[in-house]
């Protein structure tokens, strides 16, 4: 097997080469700290009715739960900032819906990096996550150098900002790893808290997720959203950017390269009368690869009759 520093140098050249922005590596520890965090935002039932948050608690904070044996845990930007914007009439939606579901692109990444690894490193064990498991990225990123948290509880990376996928992959290979991001670059800077149209963000970057818009517009099951959050919206039918857009760091966003990401047609062009005038059928055919079919054609009408009666 090569030496630890090869590798190291070997993996971040390849994810260069598979189109990721960012790598780091952090050593596979416990996350003693993060979980104390996790658990009293659990406790205080910040997550809403995000039931799937209080799983799997132990495999969230332990590295070794997941892949027996984990030495090193690599970490993985891909920059999703689009080129264009969507029409200003219609109704809102986050940047990162624009085009393809990042978890079809990033794992089909993952699963090519992985097998690169093996060819050069020998039989080694891992496995690559995008938000699709118990893993808390941020935490990672932060712990492999990439970026510090925000005030608005996202990683923002100082050369560019924080309109990024994460991505992980945890390995059984020991690796050199980087060396963590302990600066906090927020400064007296308050212009995401100053900006939340629901007041979400909290003191000690603790994110209240039962307040976020895109709690309410992607995953709340209940096809009623509450009254008292009528007015609050700000014409977002998917998700929500206004922390990110208000962020001085994000002045040096730049476009993505990956074209999968590129925003479709109907994204960029629907009017509120097209979205209104949108059958299920037309729904399933337009955004079968888009990470919009995660609030089905139901939780969509529903977002769009409470925007109507705001």
């Amino acid at each position: 097997m090569k030496k630890k520093q090869e590798l190291s140098l070997f993996i971040k050249q390849t994810a260069t080469g598979l189109g990721f922005e960012h790598c780091g590596i952090s050593r596979a520890v416990y996350l003693d700290e993060d979980a104390r965090r996790l658990e009293n935002w659990l406790h205080k039932g910040l997550h809403g009715d995000m039931q799937y948050m209080e799983n799997h608690f132990d495999l969230r904070v332990d590295p070794a739960k997941l892949v027996p044996g984990a030495k090193s845990v690599i970490t993985l930007l891909l920059n999703y900032f689009p080129a264009e914007k969507q029409n200003p009439q219609a109704p809102k939606i986050s940047k990162y819906a624009y085009g393809d579901d990042y978890h079809d692109v990033i794992r089909g990444k993952l699963k090519k990096f992985l097998s690169l690894i093996r060819q050069e490193a020998g039989d080694i064990n891992g496995r690559g996550f995008v938000d699709s498991a118990p893993v808390l990225e941020r935490a990672w990123a932060q712990k492999s150098g990439l970026g510090f948290i925000g005030k608005n509880g996202n990683l923002i990376n100082k050369n560019s900002g924080s309109f990024f996928f994460i991505a992980t992959l945890i390995l059984d290979l020991e690796l050199i790893p980087d060396l963590p991001y302990n600066k906090d670059y927020c400064g007296t800077c308050t212009r995401c808290i100053d900006a939340c149209p629901t007041d979400a963000i909290l003191p000690e970057k603790v994110i209240d997720g039962s307040k976020c818009i895109s709690y309410f517009t992607i995953e709340l099951k209940s096809m009623l959203i509450p009254d008292k959050m009528k007015g609050t919206f700000d014409n977002w039918m998917f998700g929500c950017d206004t922390c990110q857009d208000v962020c001085p760091w994000n002045r040096f966003s730049k476009p993505a390269d990956e074209k999968r990401f590129n925003p479709s047609h109907e994204i960029l062009g629907f009017s509120l009368a097209d979205w209104e005038a949108l059958t299920e059928e037309n729904f399933k055919a337009i955004f079968r690869n888009s990470p919009i079919k995660r609030a089905k054609y139901s939780g969509i009408r529903r977002n769009l009759t409470f925007l109507k009666n705001e």
